[in-house]
């Protein structure tokens, strides 16, 4: 007769669902590897992916190492061990005692900090809001004590658990200040300037702050990944094996194995299958996000080579404005010594209000009138812009190279042939539509001397 179909549906579930697992690891594989490092001059409002080092003005003091850092959390656990009496009743129906040496660690004490943070690189600054993030950290302490030792109450509770024997576990991670970091995250506009910040949002699909290197992340994505593949095949096999063994009667399972052989071999393939095709969908919608990158990278280099197309004539026309204003007022003020210096004191001298007023004139109109710190803030717009384009430039080129070496790649090329995708063209300077502003500074205009009545 069958048997009971409830350890081939658990079966069925679980295989289920390390497959689902196993999928979502390697979308998230592929979603790192898609994403082209930026730097932080460089980074643009959408998820980005940027390494640099922890650094803070006032950072935080980790707990148990006392060591600077940006975020911290410890826990302290005490171990304990009691002997335990029970009464029950065996199968003959009498009463009996047994004891039992039962043991575990509980926890004693345990906090934490966390703190906003900028990220450093060669090319800058970029501030990380890390509430919300997966944080991968360091472990600055990890180790087991007796009282004799100063932690033990230096920094643990007086009170200890009861059936203490008389062991703490001290464990501490942190983010140490100046550590080098790896973020994935989604950037956005900070409210109080103009400049990105990576924080949490709904819509971004990871936000990861980790200590290890991008490599070591891809490398252990991909290894959970293949595991959990791993382990969904055994279960396949193994669960269609026992179930179909419970379902049918014994004659076949004694006599005949050979059904048991053909359900387990079935449902492997069927779980290939399903891996196949979870894959295939994966990877399709992995090219088109990279696919949609890409253009999305042109558009950035397009709106900085609009941005300096509008911004330098505007800046050229103010600074060579107020370059003339302040010879105006060299003049003026030469002017006004010249005439002081020709009168004696106490004699009546020329009068003064014809360049006095064309003084107060000026500097009422500008009063921060300094023509040093024009030409210095137009050096800094014309660096920034420049810097800005080429950084947009790198970024479309690693994400274009990238795209057109997966659609290169088997077996993504399969993937890709089915739509026809096809690489989008790298850049270089004569690819840019706008040409170049040329900045031409007008020479200021020399105010002739008012002459002096005599």
């Amino acid at each position: 007769m069958p048997g009971n179909p409830l350890p081939l549906l658990i079966g069925v579930v679980l295989t289920l669902v390390t497959l689902a697992v196993s999928l979502r690891l390697r979308r998230k594989q592929r979603l790192l590897s898609d994403l082209p490092t930026s730097k932080t001059q460089g980074i643009f409002v959408g998820l980005v992916e940027v390494c640099g080092t922890a650094e803070s003005t006032a950072p935080l003091s980790s707990y148990l190492a006392e060591a600077p850092c940006i975020q911290f959390a410890y826990h302290i656990d005490e171990e304990w061990r009691r002997t335990v009496t029970e009464t029950y009743t065996d199968d003959k129906g009498q009463t009996r005692t047994r004891t039992r040496i039962e043991s575990g660690w509980t926890t004693v004490a345990q906090d934490g900090g966390m703190q906003d943070f900028y990220l450093q690189d060669d090319t800058g600054t970029v501030l990380i809001r890390p509430h919300g993030a997966k944080i991968e950290p360091q472990t600055l302490v990890d180790t087991t004590v007796t009282p004799g030792d100063p932690l033990y109450y230096g920094k643990g509770p007086e009170m200890q658990v009861a059936d203490s024997c008389h062991y703490r576990r001290f464990v501490e991670q942190a983010i140490p200040l100046h550590a080098s970091l790896y973020v994935v995250g989604q950037a956005r506009e900070r409210s109080d300037l103009v400049a990105p910040e990576i924080a949490a949002a709904k819509e971004a699909p990871l936000f990861l702050i980790s200590t290890r290197s991008e490599k070591n992340v891809q490398r252990g994505t991909a290894g959970w990944s293949w595991f959990w593949w791993a382990l969904g095949l055994v279960l396949a096999g193994a669960t269609t094996f026992v179930g179909a063994n419970v379902m049918i009667s014994d004659r076949f399972a004694h006599n005949d194995p050979a059904p048991l052989i053909v359900a387990g071999a079935v449902a492997v393939a069927v779980y290939l299958g399903l891996w196949a095709g979870g894959w295939t969908w994966m990877v399709f919608n992995s090219l088109i996000g990279l696919r949609n990158r890409v253009r999305q990278a042109w558009s950035l280099v397009d709106v900085q080579l609009k941005r300096r197309h509008d911004l330098i004539p505007n800046l050229v026309a103010i600074v060579s404005s107020l370059s003339s204003h302040e010879s105006s007022v060299q003049t003026a003020v030469a002017t006004l010594r010249t005439q002081m210096n020709a009168t004696a004191p106490g004699v009546a001298g020329p009068d003064f209000d014809g360049v006095a007023g064309q003084l107060r004139a000026v500097v009422e109109k500008y009063p921060g009138l300094v023509a040093q710190e024009s030409f210095a803030a137009l050096h800094r717009q014309l660096v920034e812009t420049e810097q800005r384009i080429a950084l947009a430039r790198a970024y479309y080129n690693d994400i274009a190279t990238h795209f057109a070496t997966r659609l290169e790649r088997v077996p993504d090329r399969w993937v890709a042939a089915i739509v026809r995708m096809q690489p989008e063209p790298l850049l270089n300077a004569a690819n840019f539509e706008r040409a170049p502003v040329a900045v031409k500074l007008a020479d200021p205009p020399i105010a002739p001397a008012r002459p002096v009545r005599s």
